[in-house]
């Protein structure tokens, strides 16, 4: 009997509607993965190191908090460069910023007067050449202008007779200026100033923002920059010089957000916009005052005006290191009590970041020194070339890396692994260059071979010598990564670089003396391991010592 095989056919309709449908149905779950994943990725708010970019991006993080947004901080970024070279590669969303900065620092353009005497036409000039050039948006401004305001001593003022920056121009060459790092190098500081007015002071100091108040106050510098809403003019009874030939710009703030945040978090970006025209200038000298001169913190600042603006509930948790009592109220023991839980984690980032930078130094400079004593004539070259990275400036490098590897960690281990190299490459050589020739001699005479002579004699011989140089880069990383808080590396250096910028000597010490005992630790632990690895000889020679004191027949005569 023959078997009848039965095809089945399906329309070609029918085939085509099939796909489509799974087609929808696929791409309709991958469009709601990749959202969600947008949704839950956090938005990365930052600032730049004084106080009330601080305020500024405390308030943005706790509005979009207050909207169901998760929100990762980046306080204190080092400058404008490096916040803005953040946000154009995405790896911040958002920060505050200022028109007149945007203009001039970042822009460089120049505009007829009769438009930057238009804080308006300012800001669309602005918000237009920034999406054009660097695809980045300008939320509406916040309400009020932060203008620079060159400040002098009311005794200063009155010998000298200065009510003008003209005024200033010509006693400049009898006083020593004392300027931020920023408005130093910038066209719309004293670049700026020097063009227009003829501003030619007879020294100039880089100061931090929050020491260039102390330093005016006891007559270390006679003028210095500051801003128009800083609460620590009133504070010193500064007298602010008129910018008679209207050099500076609007400086409206704003929110400053990336292109990933407009296009991917139009939710974020609409929660963000809800503090646009909400500020004025007299409510922001208030605020700064509360965190420059009164000592609050910042948070609390933050949560008490999003209140009072009705954006927000005060919803923060009660024990966080907002509740805490501010530095300048309460007892230095107390101020480390009340925040041993955010010390402790801090302390336990800038561990992980030495730990992992630390030992990527390890497993790269010992192969290399054990290898470049084998090829002696590259080697002083060789460990002469990592020797040149420790010239470098370490916020320097960090900045040079933020355009390849963004900020955060990963610029900042780079950084710390490359500043680790030298000490222990170095070690390593010398150690196995100079060990014993002897025991190098006797070795060769039983006929070992060269790697056995390595491996055998000379690396364990070298071994007291190769641990000093770990145990020197690592208090070198200790100290290092405190600069990491300058490109949102987090760990012990952001409690120093806010307290630099809020002028709060318990907020410093609190990242300062942590860093100082952790490179003790780190550096006991690895005393350890040092006599572990030492040889046998050396091991029992160090206990004798321990137990039975110095050897006589090498303790010297009397």
């Amino acid at each position: 009997m023959t078997g009848t095989r039965h095809r089945v056919r399906v329309n070609t309709p029918q085939r085509i509607c099939a796909l489509l449908i799974a087609t929808m149905i696929i791409s309709g779950t991958t469009t709601s993965a990749l959202t969600a994943q947008r949704e839950n990725r956090p938005v990365v708010v930052a600032s730049k190191p004084f106080g009330e970019s601080y305020l500024l991006a405390e308030m943005f993080s706790q509005v979009l908090e207050s909207r169901g947004f998760s929100v990762d901080r980046k306080p204190g970024l080092g400058a404008t460069e490096i916040a803005f070279g953040a946000l154009r590669t995405n790896a911040i969303d958002a920060y505050p910023e200022y028109t007149g900065t945007g203009l001039i620092a970042i822009l460089h353009d120049t505009l007829p007067d009769s438009v930057t005497a238009d804080p308006r036409a300012v800001f669309a000039h602005v918000a237009r050449r920034f999406v054009d050039l660097y695809h980045v948006r300008w939320l509406p401004p916040l309400g009020f202008q932060n203008t620079y305001a060159i400040a002098v001593t009311r005794s200063t003022a009155s010998r000298y007779h200065l009510r003008t920056l003209s005024d200033l121009a010509r006693e400049g060459s009898h006083l020593t200026a004392g300027f931020t790092a920023d408005f130093i190098g910038r066209n719309d500081g004293l670049v700026g100033l020097a063009r227009v007015y003829g501003l030619k002071p007879r020294a100039v100091r880089p100061l931090a923002p929050a020491v260039k108040y102390q330093a005016l106050a006891s007559g270390a510098v006679d003028v210095i920059d500051g801003y128009s809403t800083d609460g620590l003019l009133a504070r010193y009874d500064l007298v602010t010089l008129i910018d008679d030939k209207h050099f500076f710009p609007p400086y409206e703030a704003a929110a400053l957000i990336s292109n990933r945040l407009d296009t991917e978090a139009p939710g974020a970006v609409a929660a963000l916009t809800l503090l646009s025209g909400r500020l004025d200038e007299k409510t922001m000298r208030q605020l700064n005052r509360r965190v420059e001169v009164d000592g609050e913190d910042v948070k609390k600042v933050a949560s008490d005006e999003l209140a009072a603006l009705g954006l927000t509930g005060v919803t923060r948790a009660k024990g966080s290191i907002q509740d805490a009592p501010s530095g300048q109220q309460s007892g230095f023991l107390r101020y480390l009590w009340d925040r041993r839980a955010t010390i402790a984690e801090l302390t336990m980032r800038h561990l992980e970041l030495v730990a992992v930078a630390l030992f990527a130094a390890v497993i790269i400079a010992v192969p290399l020194g054990l290898g470049l004593e084998r090829t002696r004539r590259i080697a002083e070259p060789t460990i002469g070339g990592l020797g040149v990275l420790q010239t470098i400036p370490s916020i320097a490098l960090l900045a040079f890396m933020i355009p390849f590897l963004g900020v955060g960690v990963a610029p900042a281990l780079v950084a710390l692994w490359l500043y680790a190299l030298y000490p222990i490459a170095r070690g390593t050589y010398t150690g196995v260059r100079d060990a014993d020739p002897d025991a190098v001699a006797a070795a060769e005479a039983l006929g070992t071979t060269p790697t056995q002579r390595l491996l055998w004699v000379r690396l364990p011989l070298a071994a007291p010598v190769i641990m000093a140089g770990i145990r020197t880069a690592a208090v070198i990383t200790v100290g290092a990564a405190t600069l990491a808080a300058f490109i949102g590396a987090g760990g012990l250096g952001e409690p120093i670089v806010a307290g630099l910028a809020l002028a709060d000597t318990r907020m410093i010490l609190s990242g300062a003396l942590p860093a100082a005992v952790l490179a003790l630790a780190v550096d006991g632990v690895l005393a350890i391991v040092e006599r572990l690895v030492a040889p046998a000889h050396r091991r029992k020679r160090f206990r004798r010592s321990q137990t039975e004191g110095p050897d006589p027949a090498i303790t010297p005569a009397v």
